[in-house]
């Protein structure tokens, strides 16, 4: 499954571009503690058109982890040849294992009909948006940095000083909010599901991809874009 991270050295390409597939690309970024993963678990387990991304690592399995369904486990050398080829919308080094998103693996999901979830930060996101430009970015905010302070603090997982970190991340990534189309500020659960379920079903009947699901019909229609 992907996994937030920092980017580094982002791959380089021309222009962005827009997808002709019948599936649509949902970038969902959140501070810690705000909720996301859980968001994101009960999106998936509603709407099974959607898949999270499965990112490309050099790192080897953990036990229990399958290629295919946690990661891509490849080599360096495969590694390195894949970025070389541009095939990765955005990679990053973390702690001397390199993680990446596969531009052909998620366009050829999208070209199947599935829908793709891609969970990373806002730098992330932002490189991805360069270069596939319909991707659609949900921000998930916290409705206060108090109860977001208040959040990490239940979890009981970090010491003070993690907690305060992650407190001083949020708050320059909530800057960055205006970035994406949609923010869900996720006072409660099932309000904020209501609404995550409510961006993916409106994102499949854009024009776009209607007109790609339903070719001959809109063919026969003589629809123009």
């Amino acid at each position: 499954m992907s996994k937030s991270r920092t980017l580094s050295n982002p791959a380089i390409v021309n222009s962005p571009r827009t997808l002709s597939s019948t599936g649509c690309l949902f970038i969902v970024v959140a501070p810690s503690g705000a909720g996301k993963t859980s968001l994101v678990k009960a999106l998936l387990a509603q709407r099974p058109g959607v898949e999270l991304s499965i990112s490309f690592t050099t790192r080897a399995p953990r036990p229990g982890e399958q290629h295919g369904v946690d990661y891509f486990f490849v080599s360096p050398d495969e590694f390195l040849a894949k970025r070389q080829a541009g095939d990765f919308l955005e990679w990053a080094e973390v702690h001397g294992n390199f993680y990446a998103t596969s531009r052909s693996w998620i366009e050829s999901r999208m070209s199947s009909g599935t829908d793709i979830l891609l969970e990373i930060d806002c730098q992330g996101a932002k490189q991805v948006r360069s270069m596939l430009d319909d991707a659609i970015g949900v921000f998930i905010a916290p409705p206060s940095i108090a109860e977001l302070r208040e959040r990490l603090l239940k979890r009981g997982q970090d010491s003070p000083e993690v907690i305060e970190r992650r407190v001083t991340a949020a708050q320059g990534e909530l800057q960055q909010a205006g970035e994406f189309e949609y923010v869900i500020i996720n006072q409660d659960f099932a309000t904020a599901l209501a609404q995550l379920l409510a961006i993916v079903d409106v994102a499949r009947l854009r024009f776009a991809k209607q007109r790609a699901r339903y070719a001959s019909l809109f063919e026969a229609w003589g629809t123009r874009a």
